[in-house]
Parts: structure tokens; sequence; C-alpha cells
């Protein structure tokens, strides 16, 4: 007969959380080695490791000799392991990593005997709208969840569409990872308890078997656990067990007809803690950084370099995709769990750098030192400002750019080095002690250039590239010292540098490519193609020609767009209280919001021709805390100023606006608000392959109260208002659509409050994570507003937020003659509208050899030309795991026909 429950034994491990990662990782070794014994005792017995290979790399560290134990299960299909390398947050990283992290995952699992072959994704607090296409595209056909699922999911599966129309069956835990738990409580009465479950979720099974998840956190199972349920199982009420992967491919028998299109994040089935998208700031920031950095690195290695990086680069994807868990770089761990990832994070970046300016450093070989070498991550032309460090015009000179075709370009200075780095007086019995700062050439981090020796006085002169000869450190020294002995008493020592000035330039890059330029002083007058419209200022406005901001009395801007929209009160900033936790905001019962500062200054830089900026200060009077109860905001108030920088380029159709504050007060929320010019009842944000649309509200029904507040990646949409982002962030559209509110700041000091006014049940334990409030650090904060009447599509909103993000590579050329400019150099090229690359890498197969693999996505509801030129002659198409599809003719360049929202991978060669 058949069966009528299905029991799938396995643990759900967080790698970190309210304990740091190796306290937890005791526990794990504990957990396994329990698991493998009970699996080797009892033939019957099946284990599902959680979907993540991490729980297995960990174990694995720590138990080497047991790795043939672990494949010779995995290979008889009595330990599920894989397909993920870790069960992250798929909105807290792009959509690049959680690629990568089902690549490392399914690899690791292989060389272990198989991947299984579900995306189980069973406690994310919600579910990113491409998914689907990413499990299908990596040949996988089910998934398995819990939280997010709305409410017209009647069943205990429905079929997840992806907005290009992939669909993968996917397996709905509607009573979460552990519902086979309670049916275990009494081992005598599983039986009489089992029919009791049955009966009452019989409306979702259907034909099909209950399906028993028979585990919890961070413990292995019962090792009696088969013995009980053979016992329960009879003629009436036949028990299984399986692996998650046995029981969708062999137990379930209903066809599938209910579908659900795109992202999950309903509240009704289980809560979706929205409130870790804004909580510890930093880890948001530190991943956004590390993806950018290990990304370029990529990039440049693959198309610039002739050494293969790739297990320095895997090193680094390994530790960002590590830091992606679901409690780790959401910010809901202990202060020492969050200054792990937080450390984890900056060395994946550093890993990355490494090699990024090691790969850089070779095509800096071929450009002559007085130069620079600029690089432009992105796949298509564009024009940049180049930050350089040049030598200080003299008195009558001006300072003008050479590139490489000969054109002259102009220059703005934005600041100017001290010259005089030294200035002592000595006994001529000390020099020698001054001597031993000097290693070889170097002096304070720059290169003596020459130096001046007479009876008193010792010159040092510094520069970044020497022009004078030749130091010989021991003639230097043999020098001084017969100096010192034929004028005894008091020496001057001066050290000067050359007078060192930063300067912009703006550079027109190839795609992917290479330029360099040269800046030098000139004494006649300069006759640079100057740009068509130059970046201007006054006391309280700054314009480009294509965007104007002008400062309000208040502080806030008023911003207009290139087709003249206007985004009034740009930047008003809202502080209110907050008395939830590291999972959901709440406000106190008696909120207080401060909106209106008690100061505005205006300060003017910069005043253009390349970039203009403004810096507007205002101080707040924001209440220090929450009192005792929690329930009103305190009656003390600490003065708060907030900078704003303000800042125009050439070129460019958006203002960049950077926020500053040193954070002084706990259990508070502060937003930036961008008022609309009409209401709306629609918002869109891009991130993980998609641009998402969301209304006004959130469904609700479980216990947590429903707030919109929903993620963003790169870019949020209301309206005429784009703000392109530099992090992850969290929004929310207010006041019935008429303002756009993005999260700054949320401090908080507990992982969980047992008793939180918009939440049911607790998340966590309530564990006191003082960190959380961000007390003595400074919170910063980066966007950019691009006004635009056309939405995001017409304003190419996509294309600019990956200009705003993605600035140019500069490093100083390393040739030692004197010489001409290399010509500039493209790398690989992608053209058509909406198409976002995702990442350009170097890949080796071991039947066609090196090549370079470029990943597309179609950012848009129709279909999609793409055109892919560079130094290739063949591509073939791929599947998210790197296997070959086909080939795909390569005919003046790469054409590509991508349907609507396709992500698409191809390796050319």
């Amino acid at each position: 007969m058949p069966e009528s429950a299905v029991f799938v034994p396995h643990f759900h491990w967080d790698r970190e959380w309210y304990e740091p990662f190796q306290v937890f990782r005791h526990r794990l070794v504990t957990a396994l080695d329990t698991v493998l014994e009970t699996a080797e005792a009892d033939p019957d017995f099946r284990f599902t490791v959680d979907g993540q290979m991490a729980a297995v790399e960990d174990y694995l560290q720590m138990r080497p000799e047991h790795r043939d134990r672990v494949a010779a299960l995995v290979r008889e299909g009595r330990l599920a392991v894989g397909p993920w390398l870790i069960l992250l947050d798929e909105f807290l990283c792009s959509g690049e990593t959680i690629v990568r992290n089902l690549q490392m995952g399914w690899a690791a699992a292989e060389s272990l005997g198989g991947a299984m072959p579900i995306g189980y994704l069973p406690d994310m607090f919600g579910h990113i709208a491409q998914m689907p296409q990413i499990l299908a595209r990596a040949g996988i056909e089910h998934a398995t969840l819990w939280r997010g699922v709305p409410g017209a999911v009647d069943g205990h599966a429905f079929r997840w569409r992806a907005p290009d129309g992939s669909e993968v069956r996917t397996e709905f835990l509607f009573d979460g990872y552990d519902n086979g738990l309670d049916v275990l409580l009494v081992p005598d009465r599983i039986g009489p308890a089992l029919g009791e479950y049955a009966e009452m979720t019989a409306r979702r099974w259907g034909a099909d078997p209950v399906l028993a998840m028979a585990g919890t956190d961070h413990n292995a199972p019962d090792p009696q656990l088969a013995t009980w349920l053979r016992r329960a199982s009879g003629p009436e009420r036949v028990i299984t067990i399986a692996t998650l992967d046995e029981y969708v491919r062999k137990h379930v028998r209903d066809e599938v007809t209910t579908v659900v299109t795109g992202e999950l994040r309903s509240h009704v089935r289980g809560n979706i803690l929205p409130g870790v998208l804004s909580v510890r700031l930093g880890l948001k920031q530190r991943m956004a950084l590390a993806e950018r950095t290990v990304d370029h690195a990529e990039r440049v290695n693959a198309l610039w370099s002739s050494r293969d990086d790739s297990p320095f680069l895997s090193l680094a994807w390994h530790k960002i995709i590590e830091s992606t868990a679901h409690d780790s770089v959401v910010g809901s761990g202990t202060d020492e769990t969050c200054a792990q990832v937080e450390a984890r994070l900056a060395e994946a970046a550093q890993t990355a750098r490494a090699v990024r300016d090691a790969a850089l450093a070779e095509p800096a070989a071929l450009v002559p030192s007085d130069g620079h070498l600029v690089a432009n991550p992105l796949p298509f032309p564009r024009m940049a400002l180049a930050e350089v460090e040049v030598a200080a015009p003299s008195a009558g000179t001006t300072l003008v750019a050479t590139t490489a075709d000969g054109s002259e370009h102009p220059v703005q200075l934005i600041s100017e080095a001290p010259t005089v780095l030294g200035d002592e007086r000595m006994d001529a019995s000390q020099l020698e002690r001054v001597l031993r700062r000097i290693h070889r050439r170097e002096l304070f981090g720059r290169l003596i250039d020459r130096y001046e020796l007479t009876p008193g006085s010792l010159v040092f002169h510094l520069a970044e590239v020497p022009t004078g000869g030749p130091i010989d450190l021991l003639i230097l020294r043999r020098e001084v010292a017969a100096a010192a002995a034929a004028h005894p008493g008091e020496w001057r020592v001066r050290t000067l540098a050359e007078a060192r000035a930063t300067a912009l330039v703006p550079v027109r890059l190839p795609a992917c490519g290479l330029a360099s330029l040269r800046v030098t002083p000139i004494d006649r007058p300069a006759t640079p193609a100057m740009p068509p419209a130059p970046s201007t200022a006054t006391a309280r406005t700054l314009s480009n020609g294509l965007v104007e901001v002008a400062v309000a009395t208040d502080g806030t801007l008023d911003v207009t767009g290139a087709d003249g929209t206007v985004l009034h009160g740009v930047g008003r900033l809202v502080d209110g209280g907050d008395r939830g936790d590291s999972y959901n905001y709440a406000p106190p019962a008696h909120d207080v919001l401060v909106s209106e500062p008690k100061e505005v200054r205006v300060e003017l830089l910069e005043s253009g021709p390349l970039r203009s900026r403004l810096r507007v200060t205002r101080v707040y009077e924001w209440p220090a805390a929450l009192s005792s109860d929690r329930d009103v905001r305190g009656a003390r108030t600490v003065p708060t100023p907030v900078e704003t920088l303000v800042e125009v380029r050439v070129g460019e159709p958006f203002v960049r606006v950077s926020t500053s504050f040193l954070n002084q007060c706990a259990d508070h929320r502060l937003r930036f608000h961008v008022p609309l010019p009409e209401p709306v009842d629609t918002s869109a944000s891009a991130g993980q392959f998609a641009v998402t649309e969301r209304g006004l509200t959130a469904e609700g029904g479980w216990g947590e109260h429903p707030l919109p507040t929903f993620p963003a990646s790169s870019l949020v949409s209301a309206g005429a208002a784009n703000v392109l982002l530099d992090h992850s962030s969290e929004y929310e559209l207010i006041d019935d659509g008429s303002e756009l509110a993005i999260t700054l700041l949320r401090a908080i000091g507990s992982i969980s409050v047992n008793i939180h006014p918009l939440r049911d049940e607790p998340a966590a334990s309530e564990i006191p994570v003082p960190g959380a409030q961000e007390l003595g650090m400074r919170i910063e904060n980066r966007f950019a507003i691009l006004p635009s009447a056309a939405g995001w599509q017409g304003a190419h909103a996509v294309a600019r937020a990956e200009e705003f993000r993605n600035d140019v590579l500069v490093t100083r050329g390393t040739a030692t003659a004197e010489g001409p400019l290399p010509p500039d150099r493209i790398g690989v090229r992608v053209e058509g509208k909406d198409v976002f690359v995702s990442s350009v890498r170097r890949v080796t197969d071991a039947d066609r050899g090196a090549g370079t693999e470029i990943r597309l996505a179609a950012m848009s509801a129709t279909p999609t030309l793409a055109r892919v030129t560079g130094p290739f002659t063949q591509a073939t198409t791929v599947d998210l795991l790197g296997r070959p599809l086909s080939e795909t003719p390569v005919r003046d360049g790469l054409q590509l026909t991508l349907g609507a929202w396709e992500i698409r991978t191809v390796v050319v060669r």
C-alpha cells in the first residue's frame, strides 16, 4: 500500500548565530559523528545535511580521516549533501554570489559522490524572484522552502515561476522544517500522533504521503529514530525513512497546478523578519565592497594578466559566500559573531585586491612612470573621472592631461600635499639616527631624489618618481659621518617632498579596457578639449547641463533632471525610536519623530569644471535612548551634526549624495526621504538578475505585522525618482505612496526581544548585542539621485547604477624609460538595452582549454538583442554549472537574443 508518511531525518545548521562559528563547529562535529555512527549501524537510516556543503567541509576539516566514510554514504544515497555551499540570505548578496554559492557547493558535493538535486532553502527570510531560473539553469528541477509563500498556496507543493518563465516544482514546508518533531515527542505514541497530524493537515497532502521533517537546529536525530519508526509502521500506517531527494523523486504523485510567480515575501505562513535588511549597516557595506572587488579582480585578471590567480579568487569567493549565511550578513548574531563576519568579508576584499593590483601591474609596466594607467571594469565604453596624484604646478604654469592619441584634457586640482615632511634640529652626533630611517632609497613613503649636505645642514628632496641619479646609501653615510666630525654642534635636518597635488582628469575608456594619461605642467595657455557642459557651482547650487541641484533653506535638495523633472525636498532626514530587535523594527508606543534641523550650514567645496561639490551640515537634537520600559523616547537629547556631501560630475545625469554622522544615540531608526512629484502605488528595485515591482502593502497573517519595507540592491525606483545604491538597502513607500524612505541606520540592542509589538513570537533568545547600537560609530551612506519622468527604464537606470557603483581603477605606470603612452586597449564589449553583465572571468576546460566566461542578464520584460565583441572567434553557451549546452556562431561578434529576464552564460575563446 502507499506510504502514509515519509520521515526525512536532518538538522538545520546555522554556521554562526548566537554563538560564533567555532563554538557551533564544536557542536557540529559531535552531531555528524552521531549521524555517521547511526547510518553505519542501521541500513534504513537516511540523513539530509541541510542542503549546504559548508557543514560537511567544516566537519571534515576537524575529521579528515572520516572523508571516506562520508563519501561511501553519499554514493549509497543514504547521506544527501549539497547543492549549496551555504544557506544564504538571498536579498543581501548579489545574484552572481548566489550562482557561485551553487557552483562551489555542487562541485564540493560531486567530489564526495554527488549533489542532492534539490534547491533546498528551508529558513531564508524570503526568496528572490529569479531563484527558479537559477536552479533550472543548473539543471535542478525541484526546490524546497518554508518562509515567504503566499496565502494562495493551499497544498504542500506549487510551481514556482521566475520572471523569465522558468519553473521548478517546489515543496512547501508549510509547518516549517521541523514539522515531524512533535510526532516524535513520545516514541511509543508515534503512530497515533502521526495519525492526528495527518488528519489535521489532510487537505494539503491530497494523494501524497505526509512529509515529516525529522530535525531541528543544531542537533542530530536520536540514534533510535529508525527503530522507533519501524515499530510505529504497519499495515494501517506505512512509514518510510528517506532523504529529501528520495521523497520528491519516489513518493510524490500528485500533479501540481498552483503557480506562484516572482519573489516570495509574504508573511502569511511564516515570519520573514524584514528588519535584517537594515540592522548592522557595516556588514551590508562590507559585503558589497567584497563582491565588487572580487568582480573587478576577476575581470582584469581574465583580460589583462598572464597569470591565472584562480586559487586566490576562489578563496575570496568562498569567504564571501560563507558570510552570506542567513544569520551572518543579516547581522542577527552576537557582537563577536558579527565581528567575525566583518573580518571575513574584509579578508575576501583584501585577497581580491591583491589579485586585481597584480593584474593591473602587468599593463602598467608599459606605461611610463610619469603616467597613469586607467582601467574600466564595465563592459561598455564610458567617460569617467580618474583621480591621480601629480606634481603640483609652480607659479605661472598650469596642468594639462595628455592621452595616448595626443589630445589634451582639462585637469581639476582638488588638494595639495604638504611639502615639508620634517624640520628638525639635533646634535651632529645624532645624524646617524636619521640615516637609519632610510631603506635603500625610500624615506617617509617616498623616494630620495637628491640630497644637499652643507656645514650644519642636511636636506633631503623626495619625489614619487626620482629624476636625479642613483643614491648610494654607503657613500651618503660616509659623507654625513665626515661632515658631522668636521662640524660638531647643532645641525638642521629638513625633509622636503616634491610639491604634490591630487587632480581629476576626464578619461574616455574602452569597454572593459585600458587607457593611459600623463599630467604635465605647461607655461602656455592650455587648449584642452573641454567637456560640452562643465560642472559648475554657486554658493548653493551645482549643475552640469544634465542635472541641477539646489540646497533649500532647510538643507534638503531640489534636484532637476535632464528632462525637466524636479524632485523637491530630497534628503529630508526623519529619526524615530526603535524598540525592536535585529529581526524586526518596532516603534515605541509613544514615539517622537525628529525631522527638522536646529541649524543648517552650506559650504562650497569644489566649483568645477569636472566636479563640483557642496557640503550641507544639519544639526539635529535626537533623543539619546528609549526609556527603561522601552515605550517612550527619553527626554535627554544629543546634538548631532549630519554632513551631506552633494556632488555633480561632468557627463553624469545624476547627483551623488553621501551622508555621514557620529552616532551617539541608541534605540532609533534614521531614514532618508525622497518626496515624489505625484503619489504612486508601486515601486521597483533591482537586484539578483531582476527588477522587481512591489505595491504599498505586504501580505500578513502569521503573527508578524507585514510592514511594506523591501530590499533593494543596486537601485530603487518610484515614479520619477530613481535612487542608485552602493549596497543592499531597505526602503519603503510611505504616506500613501507620496514619499520614498531609505533606511540609513537601525540602532537596536538585542538579537530578539521576547515581547515584540509587531511580532507574536520571539525570533531567537533575548541576547544583548550592544554593538548593534552602533554607538560611537561614524555612519556613512552613499547613493545617487536620478530624476526621470520616464521611470527606471527610460532613465537607463540599470546602466547608470553600474557607473555609480563601479569607479575606474587607477595605477601609476612603472616603465622606467620616458616615452610615449601606449595605445588604448579594448577588452570585452557588450551592447544591448538593459543588458546587465554579472561576471567576466577566466575559466579552463579540460577539453577546450582556457576561455573567458561572460554572464549576462536581460533586465527587461521584453526580449533583448545583445552583441558581444572582443578578441575571440569561438563561443559556447553553458549552463550555470559551466556544462556546455551548445556552440554559438560568432559572426561580426557574438549575437545573442535574450528572452525577457533571461540569464545567459557563454564562454568565448
